[in-house]
Parts: C-alpha cells; structure tokens; sequence
C-alpha cells in the first residue's frame, strides 16, 4: 500500500467550505483569537441546531464575520463586539449572531475553555475607544 498524498486546502478557504482566517487577524494574535473564537461558536451553534458540521447558512454567517473583521475601523485597537461604540453588523446579521453566541457561550468553556477566558479577558481590559470621526 502506498502513502495517501494529502490534499492542501484551498488558500481562501478551511474546513467545511468556511473562509479562511480575515487578512486583518493575520500577524495579530488577539484578532486571530477572536477569529477562532467567533467560528468555533458557529461550528458549535450549527453543530447542535443544523445537526453537522456548518452548513450554508452558517458558512455565510462565517464568511459575513470575516469580512466585518476585515473592515473594521478599529483594527488592532478593536474592542470586543459587545463593548464596540460602533455597531457594523446589519441588523439581520447582529440578530444571527446574537443568538449563536447566546447557544455557544456557554457550551464554550466546556468545549474551548482557553478561548472563552480570553475572550472574557479581552472584554475587561480592552479599552473603550471612541469611533475614530465621532465626537472629534
């Protein structure tokens, strides 16, 4: 029997068909953090609602995170969502992700305790800052 030759995956894309890692995360460990937080919450969410691995709603929702991440005004000064003064989610989307991070929140100590005492962490001591143009 031979070696299976493994197959890359696709720069643009990780597991299930989900975007790779925001180019804004990459070289920042706490954006990366919140990258693998907020998809592990997805695959969580999906996992006990759509019954697998995330399917294409939830890969949308994925793909929606990642390009808010990307563009966000704050980049590596970025606060946690829940203490943002700037909400960048449409409403839709924000009610989605209000209701996979009310599932998943709790699930996340017992299934990535480090990951969620991080995200705790970041959300004491990060500073609020003001919306770069608001109030200036």
């Amino acid at each position: 029997m031979g070696v299976q030759a493994r197959r890359k995956p696709d720069k643009r894309t990780e597991s299930h068909g989900a975007p790779a890692q925001p180019e804004s995360c990459r070289g920042n460990r706490r954006l990366a953090r919140e990258w693998k937080t907020v998809t592990a919450m997805l695959e969580i969410h999906c996992r006990d609602h759509h019954g697998g691995p995330p399917c294409a709603e939830c890969q949308e929702l994925v793909r929606y995170v990642s390009v808010r991440l990307d563009r966000c005004r704050f980049g590596e000064d970025k606060p946690t969502c829940a203490r943002c003064p700037v909400h960048c989610y449409q409403r839709e989307r924000r009610e989605q992700i209000k209701a996979v991070m009310r599932h998943a929140g709790p699930r996340m100590m017992w299934e990535h305790p480090w990951l969620s005492l991080m995200h705790l962490v970041d959300g004491w001591f990060r500073k609020v800052v003001p919306a770069p143009g608001i109030g200036q």
